[in-house]
């Protein structure tokens, strides 16, 4: 489980240098995801960094990503893994930064002897008064 914290916690840590091919280094080929932004399925090969390289260039600088919450589940080659992460940032042209909290559920394979993302799902609620509002003022309760 260590080394899947491990793989984890370094995907968060290298989005604050803005190193796209080293944090998709961390994804198998032909992972899933579930991203916040639209649209409700991310198209194609997301290892393209240029994707990746254009959402960081709508900030100021590279956003920071925390992990809190880690919890993990392991079979063999397989493993799960869900948080409470956050991501910080100041939207270019701003000078208001932003915290937004999310939920995070990720599917792993070890390949190769390497722990890879294969499934990656981000989420926040909606508020259920019929406004349909999503919840980004949320932050973790004690």
């Amino acid at each position: 489980m260590n080394e899947i914290q491990e793989v984890i916690e370094r995907k968060a840590a290298l989005l604050q240098t803005g190193d796209a091919k080293a944090i998709l280094s961390h994804y198998a080929p032909g992972f899933v995801e579930y991203s916040l932004a639209p649209p409700l399925r991310q198209p194609g090969d997301r290892r393209d960094p240029a994707v990746l390289e254009q959402w960081m260039a709508g900030f100021e600088a590279p956003p920071r990503r925390e992990v809190t919450r880690l919890e993990i589940t392991t079979d063999g080659d397989v493993a799960f893994a869900t948080s409470i992460d956050s991501l910080s940032a100041v939207p270019r042209g701003s000078t208001e930064p932003f915290t937004l909290w999310f939920r995070v559920t990720l599917g792993l394979r070890r390949i190769d002897s390497h722990w890879l993302v294969t499934h990656e799902h981000e989420s926040v609620p909606f508020e259920m008064d019929g406004s349909f509002r999503a919840s980004t003022d949320l932050t973790p309760s004690a």
